[in-house]
């Protein structure tokens, strides 16, 4: 494979920190917002919260997901006109999924330890882009500029995919329409609802498919819980109104499952992952 190299001219220390102030400047705005309440959320919502700057898109699998930095967050949206300020307990009632990664099509990525070039495919897969040629059919003749860098550190949310040794492997353009929102770039789906009442889990026994995401609910009027017989994973304690959620990857698998909170003799569940 032919290793790609560049021109580029790096953001001096002090202009890299004046694009990460501005970011969370505008992060910052409106100073005084009216809060959305967590229960009127749709999947698609972009979200932030009271204290802190970080904004983060609301999945269909229920969790958050959180904008790394700005060149993400521009890959998928224009501005913040449309993020929902939440209090900071509603934002913390809703588990983090993982981070958004680049919007396929829109740019190419690099880190710094690799010295490789990538184009992005869906959820986070990288190609290496074999040749200067075929990085020029692909994103024109300025195709060194449309070339962004990652922190190693966020390298990890990629995944490395087969490489493109012609241009007719990849299409910037189809990629982008495929990917017309973070939930399908994703692959994000609803979960499977298991409730929790005083006396048992409603279904008691529910089959999935490996890869599905179960969300527990607690609809008792105590404390309850879900948790694996051996505590292999647990929800922990889920108050009246709480809830857990849990993605279960591996195939062919029986969990049991009980309420710490209520004797097992009474109130045990089964999943069974396809």
């Amino acid at each position: 494979m032919i290793i790609i190299q560049r021109e580029r001219t790096p953001l001096s220390p002090i202009k890299q920190s004046a694009a990460t102030l501005l970011f969370f400047a505008l992060l910052a705005l409106p100073v005084q917002a009216a809060m959305t309440p967590v229960s009127s959320l749709e999947p698609g919502d972009l979200i932030r919260g009271q204290s802190y700057s970080a904004v983060y898109y609301y999945g269909a699998d229920g969790f958050r997901y959180v904008f790394p930095n700005d060149k993400t967050y521009f890959t998928w949206y224009k501005d913040f006109r449309s993020v929902k300020w939440l209090s900071d307990t509603d934002l913390a009632s809703i588990q983090i999924g993982g981070n958004v990664t680049y919007k396929p099509g829109v740019k190419m990525l690099k880190i710094n330890s690799d010295p490789r070039v990538y184009a992005v495919s869906q959820n986070g897969t990288l190609r290496p882009v074999s040749t200067e040629t075929v990085a020029g059919a692909l994103y024109g003749s300025d195709w060194n500029r449309q070339i962004d860098d990652v922190p190693d550190g966020f390298f990890g949310n990629y995944t490395i995919g087969g490489a493109i040794e012609l241009a007719s492997q990849y299409s910037p353009n189809a990629e982008q329409a495929d990917a017309y929102d973070i939930n399908t770039d994703k692959g994000l789906q609803p979960p499977t609802v298991i409730t929790i009442g005083d006396t048992g889990y409603e279904p008691p026994t529910t089959t999935i498919k490996a890869g599905t995401a179960v969300r527990f609910v607690n609809n008792a009027t105590k404390n309850q819980s879900a948790t694996e017989w051996n505590s292999v994973w647990g929800s922990g304690t889920l108050k009246p109104g709480g809830h857990f959620t849990r993605y279960f990857q591996e195939k062919n698998i029986l969990w049991t499952f009980y309420s710490k909170h209520t004797p097992k003799t009474v109130m045990t569940g089964s999943l069974i992952v396809q």
